[in-house]
């Protein structure tokens, strides 16, 4: 696989005190099996769907307590994660976990914009990141959800050189950068008073395809989910937003069942 370009969403994962209960739970609604935990690293374990890797669990690192909520983090693909690091610092983030060689899969470190939305780079080595896209049960989209749209624009911008263009979208300041090509990478949504309570903070939501929006919305809430938004029709989708048993959120979208015109970006 040719390497992805410096800010394309490559890799998502995320920590569970209840590891069984989420393999379950996204076996369930994402139709995701699991590889075997890897205890060298932390008991990392890889989700895949028909046999390529779409995401990973984990449980919380040794004197974590357990008391954070779970949530997914979006790693976005870099050539040099100590280069993207010191980006980041510049730009006015916070490095949380400086970078660190993960045997000879690749490097990482995970981060904060200013606005608080948290993230992880990724430098490639033997583990590329996904390997399905797009398809039923593997990554489609992202949209950084952040109360301070001006900070993260410029963040972004600056430090993954992103262009930024504005989509015409009726009651809602909406954004969607691309890498220089005509296909966006990463949508961006400020978050306003009334639609997001003050103690939700900023934060990117990560998209997962399926055939049937509104059946992967049922089977997650009889699995003990929470529907926190849709299903709702749309030019790129039917879609919604689901909080797991476990408090991490994520969406659920049918790329197949469109409806109404793409809006106009400028």
């Amino acid at each position: 696989m040719a390497a992805r370009p410096e800010g394309t969403p490559c890799w998502a994962d995320a920590m569970f005190n209840d590891i069984e209960g989420a393999k379950t739970f996204y076996g369930e609604v994402l139709g995701w099996t699991f590889g075997e935990s890897s205890s060298e690293y932390g008991n990392y374990t890889q989700a895949y769907r028909d046999g390529k890797a779409v995401a990973a669990v984990v449980p919380p690192m040794p004197g974590q307590d357990g008391s954070q909520p779970s949530a997914w983090c979006l790693y976005f693909a870099s050539p040099d994660v100590a280069a993207t690091a010191e980006k980041i610092r510049n730009s006015g983030g916070t490095v949380v976990m400086e970078p660190m060689a993960v045997g000879d899969f690749g490097s990482m470190c995970l981060a904060q914009d200013p606005a608080g939305v948290v993230f992880g780079v990724w430098q490639p080595g033997a583990h590329e990141g996904f390997e399905l896209e797009g398809e039923t049960g593997s990554y489609a989209w992202a949209e950084v959800f952040t109360r301070e749209p001006a900070k993260s624009d410029d963040f972004l911008t600056s430090v993954f050189g992103y262009n930024a263009k504005k989509m015409a979208v009726e009651d809602m300041d909406y954004k969607v950068f691309d890498l220089g090509g005509e296909m966006p990478v990463l949508g961006r949504i400020t978050m306003t008073p009334e639609d997001f309570p003050a103690e939700v903070p900023s934060y990117i939501q990560v998209y997962f395809a399926v055939d049937n929006c509104d059946q992967a919305v049922d089977r997650a809430v009889k699995l003990g989910g929470q529907k926190a938004f849709g299903p709702m029709d749309s030019p790129f989708g039917r879609f919604a937003a689901i909080v797991d048993p476990q408090g991490a959120a994520f969406a659920v979208i049918d790329t197949r069942t469109t409806v109404g015109d793409v809006p106009d970006m400028f």
